[in-house]
């Protein structure tokens, strides 16, 4: 006999109280659970919620580990944050040569790819979500879980909209491009300004930026304008500033997709529900992004050591700006490293949610 209350009590590993051992219950061992531990009603103070917030990164990297079919996920939003490149250098590229820079084509252009950016993600995100296994050792399809979003298109276009339009917004507030009126003195808040900066210097450099070799973003013979590659990296720190704003804009609204995709929920009632379930969980969701950003990060700096062995054993091409193809093929190598680092660890991030999501509901339930 099924212990229901046991079942349905202990459902997410996270309960104090012992379950109660019943003589058909061998299917619950099977549980997908989380690999952090603690009490539902988040016992242990910071210490242990920060436990539990890394514990929920590393059951996202044993999840994904055990179900590799979850990296289609990666393979896809990559894509997506490449279209997103490709769509603002092809920005650039329309603006100069209609010369129409400070005209509404500009601001009509960004928010026709941020929307068609951010909906791609959160569909993704969405198919994510479903085909996450819920048995250790289930394979699950994540096309399936694709098949499966496609119920909430609606909800999806919507959440994506208002996601897009948001994230314009920040970016007008941020850069203080449209708030020229403002105070000298606030141009210190200029957060993303300065974030533009780096980037922009940064991927100036090698292993980034392979070559700087401007004859072959020359004008295009017989044409006479610039070719789209000129605008490459301009698109591609576009794209960095972007994707940093919808990231913070994700993160802000954690579990709003889960509780469109496994509750049924409308979107006004996820938006409030993910409030309400953030607010509880609020330290491991920091906790376990911050890790996961951490990995990223130590990653990413490795770039110093391949540009300083490029300049102590190649220093003739450091002056000359034309790398060989050797150190062409390292960069790149690491190029690719770092991106699929990177989204690797977004996917990692993404199975993470669930199991956050699955804490604060016990936590909710337990408290309640």
């Amino acid at each position: 006999m099924t212990c229901e209350p046991e079942i349905t009590e202990h459902r997410f590993g996270l309960c104090p109280k012992q379950p109660v051992v019943c003589t058909s219950q061998t299917d619950f061992e099977d549980k997908h659970e989380p690999v952090y531990v603690g009490s539902p009603d988040g016992g242990g103070g910071i210490s242990g919620s920060v436990r539990r917030g890394i514990g929920a990164a590393l059951s996202g990297m044993k999840t994904l580990n055990q179900n590799r079919q979850l990296l289609w996920f990666a393979a896809l939003a990559g894509l997506v944050l490449a279209g997103n490149t490709i769509g603002q250098s092809s920005r650039y590229f329309i603006l100069w040569n209609t010369d129409l820079q400070l005209g509404i084509m500009n601001k009509v252009l960004v928010f026709f790819i941020e929307f068609a950016t951010m909906f791609c993600l959160v569909f993704l995100l969405a198919g994510l979500f479903l085909s996450i296994p819920q048995k250790k050792g289930v394979s699950s399809s994540f096309f399936a879980g694709l098949a499966g979003a496609k119920k909430y298109l609606k909800p999806i276009f919507l959440w994506s909209f208002i996601l897009a339009f948001a994230g314009m917004l920040l970016v007008e507030i941020f850069t203080l491009r449209s708030l020229l009126w403002w105070p000298h003195e606030l141009s210190k808040f200029n957060l993303f300004g300065y974030f533009y900066n780096f980037l922009f210097s940064t991927l100036s450099q090698f292993p980034f930026n392979l070559s700087l070799r401007w004859d072959l973003f020359t004008e295009i013979p017989g044409y006479g304008g610039r070719s789209v590659l000129f605008w490459i990296y301009p698109g591609l720190v576009d794209t960095l500033i972007i994707s940093a704003i919808n990231l913070l804009l994700l993160i802000l609204t954690l579990f709003v997709v889960p509780l469109i995709v496994l509750e049924q929920k409308t979107l006004r009632e996820a938006v409030a529900g993910s409030f309400a379930l953030m607010k509880k969980i609020r330290v491991e969701a920091a906790a376990c992004v911050v890790f996961i950003g951490v990995l990223v990060f130590g990653v990413f700096l490795v770039y110093m050591l391949v540009e300083a062995a490029h300049g102590m054993l190649a220093p003739l091409e450091v002056i000359s700006y034309r790398p060989s193809a050797t150190w062409t093929a390292i960069g790149i190598f690491y190029d690719f490293i770092l991106f699929s680092v990177a989204f690797v660890m977004a996917t990692v991030g993404g199975i993470a949610v669930l199991d956050l999501y699955n804490s604060a509901k016990s936590r909710q339930e337990y408290r309640s």
